[in-house]
């Protein structure tokens, strides 16, 4: 990961000052890595990880990248991690445009690893990640979307960079069809599990250690599943102040986040959407559980506990 961080530093240089402003912003922001990560595990598991590999690693890294910069501006977010948003310090525009830029770098990376297989892949990717961001647009300030809608948005806005990382990690190291397909399972039902949690932390987290302000999504007018399966199963009055606020335009009705954390709790939404989590992380580590022992099968193993368990 050291070796990763590396080539993101220096793939990220350019001969624009602003470019590179707010590139090492990013960088130097943190973030878990966990998409890169992903891929060397994936690796690791049919032979030795090279530095193509890190290259790899890095170009699904600058994909997500990407997307937290346009995500930060069409939410209009002004924290993320713990600190100002790109688009809070440097503003909308150098926002999206230094995102295209990204994209673009990760896509010359991907040509100079020439494998044809990987860049079909992370095509269809980011083609998949951009209608999810239209559809995830298309939904706010809708509470009457269904669970199947929603889950459209995460498997194809979140679930499928994940799967992408792990996918991509077997072509590279030539593995089986099988065993690609089964990687590619364990990143999908792992991103899923991923971003359950975050819809559940976004309501009970702390705002220090998610590095965000709690309820973020809600006054996005974002229906997360917590919300949807709060309506369908709390009084009237709850069904009614949950609505409201989704259906809210412009912030003109205040949040009044203890009722509706107290709305989630009392109908068990919080129990049922992580118990949904732990059943998709539970189907990760199934789809793993042939693979012959290794510390890089226990790495993505822990990877699955980590989802469900995790605090930030």
């Amino acid at each position: 990961m050291a070796a990763v961080d590396t080539v993101i530093r220096q793939s990220l240089h350019s001969e624009v000052s602003l470019v590179n402003n707010i590139a090492d912003y990013i960088v130097n922001s943190g973030g878990k890595r966990l998409r890169p990560a992903l891929v060397l595990l994936s690796a690791g598991l049919f032979g030795k990880i090279a530095p193509h590999h890190h290259q790899l690693a890095a170009v699904v890294e600058f994909i997500h990248t990407a997307t937290l910069l346009h995500d930060d501006v069409v939410d209009k977010s002004a924290k993320r991690r713990g600190q100002h948003t790109a688009n809070a310090m440097f503003g909308n525009a150098a926002s999206v445009l230094v995102g295209d830029f990204v994209y673009s770098r990760a896509f010359q990376m991907m040509v100079a690893i020439q494998n044809m297989r990987v860049m079909e892949v992370l095509a269809e990717t980011t083609n998949v990640i951009a209608e999810g961001e239209v559809l995830q647009l298309l939904n706010i300030h809708n509470a009457d979307i269904t669970d199947s809608d929603y889950l459209q948005v995460i498997h194809y806005k979140t679930a499928k960079l994940f799967e992408a990382a792990t996918r991509l990690g077997a072509i590279i190291n030539r593995a089986s069809d099988a065993n690609e397909a089964a990687l590619a399972e364990y990143g999908m039902r792992l991103g899923t599990a991923f971003q359950l949690i975050d819809d559940v932390l976004d309501l009970t987290g702390d705002a220090e250690i998610i590095g965000k302000n709690l309820g973020d999504d809600l006054a996005e007018g974002k229906p997360t599943l917590p919300l949807l399966y709060a309506m369908r199963h709390g009084n009237a009055q709850q069904t009614q102040i949950i609505r409201e606020v989704i259906e809210q335009k412009s912030g003109k009705v205040t949040i009044p986040l203890p009722d509706i954390l107290k709305a989630v709790i009392q109908t068990g939404a919080l129990n049922h959407v992580k118990n949904l989590a732990k059943n998709e992380a539970g189907l990760a580590v199934k789809s793993i559980a042939h693979f012959t022992d290794s510390p890089y099968k226990l790495a993505l193993l822990s990877l699955a506990e980590f989802a469900v368990t995790r605090s930030y």
